[in-house]
């Protein structure tokens, strides 16, 4: 029996509804309905529908739902990043890559002991993470928004196209070029007229070779007495 289809948009303080029943649902057991059945395994959840976990015989009646695949990583249940971030904002919580996909574990896994040389640990089950991560999993960022109302689960609107490419830096810095490009030349202007023939001159002195002299090889001079070359 298909449960009613909750709202996308329900969402309380605890994040989405549909969270805290994910997480306490069983997996990997054997389908209720599909027992009979070979690869009845129930590896999937409605977020629509909030109750048990599905097999893959269960999907025909969710069609028009959002469904998630759950997997198992090491005895514990994960969801892969590329599926649970199109519902929820996973930052703070640590992502591992298992079989070449990127994912998140569902519920804690607490250490005690931390290793040696460990700096930072989950802030609810002490287990080891990078520095940049406060959360080993999605159980844990729940429970550590009791005490930081700052955390949360939404998902918050992508930067406009504008600022993405940077076009309000550009267009503000054109004017500036402009008033810079201007004030030299007014520099220029403000220069009295016979300090710009000297410096012109001293310039053209210093850079420009001299001038050769114009030569003609044009004579107007008479021809003398013409000589015979002697025999």
């Amino acid at each position: 029996m298909v449960g009613p289809m909750v709202q996308s948009g329900d969402e309380d303080a605890g994040g989405p509804s549909w969270l805290k029943p994910l997480l306490r649902t069983v997996f990997f057991v054997p389908c209720k309905i599909h027992v009979d059945s070979s690869k009845s395994e129930c590896n999937m959840y409605c977020l629509d529908c909030m109750e048990e976990s599905l097999c893959s015989y269960c999907l025909s009646h969710h069609k028009d739902h959002r469904v998630v695949q759950i997997r198992r990583s090491s005895y514990h249940n994960v969801i892969r990043v590329s599926e649970v971030s199109k519902f929820i904002d996973i930052s703070c919580v640590q992502t591992y890559v298992i079989n070449s996909a990127k994912i998140v574990f569902l519920n804690g896994r607490p250490q005690p002991r931390p290793g040696k040389g460990v700096t930072n640990t989950c802030e609810i089950c002490c287990r080891s993470l990078l520095d940049s991560f406060r959360f080993c999993s999605l159980g844990c960022k729940l429970g550590g928004m009791e005490a930081d109302p700052a955390l949360t689960f939404n998902l918050r609107p992508k930067p406009g196209r504008d600022s993405l490419y940077g076009l309000e830096s550009d267009t503000s810095s054109s004017p500036r070029k402009i008033r810079k490009t201007s004030s030299a030349f007014s520099r220029r202007i403000e220069v009295p007229i016979s300090h710009l023939e000297d410096d012109a001159t001293a310039t053209s002195r210093s850079i420009s070779p001299g001038t050769p002299p114009i030569v003609s090889y044009r004579t107007s001079k008479r021809k003398g007495i013409p000589h015979r070359a002697p025999f």
